[in-house]
């Protein structure tokens, strides 16, 4: 942590270091101060990065098609099975991917429908503040046949929820992580722990676009799926 506040107090400081530009051309120059490049601590550098990766994003990966966020988050009694294993975060980025997949496979029923997600493991702090889960940016229907594309019509949020519950279950037992003592105990709780969030439709040219997915897919692990 030093050693992050000491690079973003260093940060566009020409003392610290620079870059020399000049333009080939017309001969123009000037001094270019080295940035931190740290994210989230350092603003400025943090919105350019969130604004760079929103353009290539946009423009190198997702299709001109709505897209929405979702965020998947676990109960906070299955945590520590991925603190002190961190394999299983690629796991449990499938478990959300197959929970979408099914939900807007069932939403729109053409053959060979699948939608398309870019997904970003997220956690906090470690130990008693360990909290892995998943945001996603995922288009908001499914494609299929030659490049076409259909909109998926609204569902139920509890029911993708149940979905990505079964599989995280069902992913962690045969891992050899959890029994299924504790999952018929999970299962008879009220509140299962379990949350899915659906942000609004974000549609293709919409004015603030890049930044907006910029901020949902700028962590650490991206898996594009």
């Amino acid at each position: 942590m030093k050693k992050v506040i000491y690079r973003y107090l260093d940060c566009g400081i020409l003392h610290n270091g620079f870059a020399r530009v000049k333009c080939g051309e017309c001969g123009h120059e000037y001094l270019l101060a080295f940035s931190c490049k740290r994210r989230h601590f350092c603003p400025s550098c943090h919105q350019k990065r969130v604004v760079e990766f929103g353009q290539w994003l946009c423009e190198e990966i997702l299709k001109a098609v709505p897209h929405r966020h979702f965020v998947f988050s676990i109960p906070k009694i299955l945590r520590r099975y991925f603190l002190y294993d961190r394999k299983l975060l690629s796991d449990l980025s499938r478990c959300g991917w197959e929970s979408l997949k099914a939900i807007f496979q069932e939403t729109v029923p053409q053959d060979n429908a699948v939608p398309g997600a870019v997904i970003a493991v997220q956690t906090f702090g470690d130990f008693l503040g360990f909290n892995p889960h998943l945001h996603v940016l995922c288009s908001d229907g499914c494609f299929y046949g030659e490049g076409m594309f259909r909109v998926s019509p609204s569902f139920k949020l509890k029911d993708l929820e149940e979905i990505f519950r079964h599989k995280v279950f069902k992913m962690l037992l045969s891992k050899e992580k959890i029994t299924q003592d504790l999952i018929d105990m999970l299962m008879k709780w009220c509140h299962s722990g379990f949350n899915v969030f659906c942000g609004p439709r974000i549609q293709p040219g919409e004015e603030g676009a890049r930044d907006k997915i910029g901020d949902v897919v700028d962590y650490r692990d991206i898996l594009f799926l």
